[in-house]
């Protein structure tokens, strides 16, 4: 197991490298920094000043490594736009963001699962056939326009619910401002964690109602209702457990897709988080942020999928007896 570990750690480590690699080239070939910080009127002097300040008469293997020591500490240079260190915005977005995600979370992953055991249960019933024709929605529409139209029938037409902003907030720490301790801020979070885990959930529970009606017409399931085991026990001691491998799996890659799709869900409902400052930072050309954003998706990508490979070794047992140093 631990040679599987070293193993798993050490291709994350080689994949976080070659991302801080891209946001690199991203940040030092894109555009002019100096031009960038100082604007048009400032003096040759001024330049040569900034450029030896900043490092860029240094080879550009140097620059790489002190690029990557800054971000192992959490410093990604100064915004173009707003004169500020990227990662104190970051601090200051990334509460939003991250509350928003771990609510689509959840939601879509509690609904994918129970809708997902039901339809696979009641493969046959008039509510299975329902939900499963309501769940094309959640695959076929676009996020943005998932967002717009719960925004025109909730906030709009019925009048429910904010169509925009994050609501009333309560001081957690000196960086994290939540929404989950006031009912505006709850009213708010609504529909924007509907939209963002819509397709989540949708997938989740088409994978859970695939894996359910395939474990029901295995040998085993027969064979534990021959035993007279009670049908709760049937499917959510034997039948859902051996779902857990591919559900796990899939669940892990789309709960880092969740940050990514963040993007377009914030600048629907102008939720005031990463994903936004990084569609701004692109309007504005902003390059420090926008590299430290790629940054962190990688990283959270990166490490959601170590979490998955390790959960996966620890689930399924074929696993450990298929890795090198396991079995025989």
């Amino acid at each position: 197991m631990l040679a599987f570990i070293i193993r798993r750690v050490g291709q994350a480590i080689a994949v976080l490298f070659t991302v801080g690699l891209v946001a690199f080239c991203i940040f030092r070939f894109m555009g002019d920094p100096v031009e960038s910080l100082l604007g048009q009127e400032a003096t040759q002097a001024d330049r040569e000043e900034l450029v030896e300040r900043l490092g860029l008469d240094d080879p550009i293997p140097v620059q790489y490594l002190r690029f990557v020591g800054d971000a192992l500490q959490g410093e990604f240079g100064i915004s173009y736009r707003l004169g500020r260190p990227v990662s104190e915005l970051i601090a200051a977005r990334l509460p939003a963001t991250l509350e928003l995600a771990a609510v689509s979370a959840v939601f879509a992953m509690v609904f994918g699962v129970l809708f997902g055991v039901y339809t696979g249960i009641q493969r046959d019933g008039m509510l299975s056939h329902v939900i499963m024709s309501v769940s094309l929605i959640g695959v076929s529409l676009p996020t943005f326009l998932i967002g717009i139209l719960l925004i025109w029938i909730f906030a709009v037409e019925l009048g429910w619910l904010p169509s925009f902003g994050r609501g009333e907030t309560v001081q957690v720490t000196e960086n994290w401002h939540s929404v989950l301790f006031t009912a505006s801020g709850l009213k708010s979070l609504i529909l924007p964690a509907i939209t963002l885990g819509l397709y989540q959930m949708t997938l989740i529970m088409r994978l859970v109602r695939s894996e359910m009606l395939e474990v029901l017409r295995t040998d085993y399931i027969r064979f534990a209702r021959a035993r007279g085991l009670r049908r709760h026990a049937v499917y959510f001691s034997h039948a859902l457990k051996n779902t857990l491998v591919p559900v796990i799996t899939v669940t892990g890659l789309q709960l880092g897709s969740i940050i990514a799709f963040a993007i377009i869900t914030e600048t629907v409902f102008q939720w005031p988080g990463v994903g936004l400052l990084f569609v701004n930072a692109i309007f504005f050309v902003d390059i420090p942020v926008m590299a430290a954003y790629l940054l962190l998706v990688g990283t959270v990508f990166v490490t959601i999928n170590l979490i998955v490979d390790l959960l996966y070794f620890a689930i399924d047992p074929r696993v450990r007896f298929d890795a090198p140093g396991q079995g025989t």
